[in-house]
């Protein structure tokens, strides 16, 4: 895969993580507990997360090696989870993910965007 497409991947990512962080403004953990369709909106994000870090992982061998800070496996699981055992999901690990590491992805994901994108121009320069 191009770095191009690494970039577009990463860009999906974010805005799926902005979007799950977004449903859940306001929101404290009991209240998202007692909602059903803002945990749905969330776990449905939390796939595409993770499908997104599976695309990653296959398409560019050397992607997570660069980047180890970036939880490929950890949002791969997660996506397994929700796609395969919905009913057994547990909503309390939902919740500290779209609390607290979600934003810490959305910090993060920017800068490897970026160094996604000046590898993709370096490389073009190149040739």
């Amino acid at each position: 895969m191009t770095r191009e497409g690494v970039a577009v991947l990463l860009e999906q990512m974010l805005s799926a993580a902005e979007r799950a962080v977004s449903y859940v403004e306001g929101m404290n953990k009991k209240e998202f507990l007692f909602d059903q369709r803002t945990q749905e909106a969330v776990s449905l994000n939390l796939m595409l997360i993770g499908e997104l870090a599976n695309r990653l992982s296959k398409s560019d061998d050397s992607f997570a090696a660069a980047n180890p800070t970036l939880p490929l496996r950890q949002m791969q699981g997660m996506r397994n989870r929700i796609a395969h055992g919905y009913s057994e999901i547990n909503m309390d690990i939902v919740w500290e993910t779209v609390i607290v590491s979600l934003p810490e992805l959305t910090k993060a994901l920017p800068s490897i965007i970026q160094s996604a994108r000046n590898a993709r121009l370096e490389s073009s320069g190149d040739a």
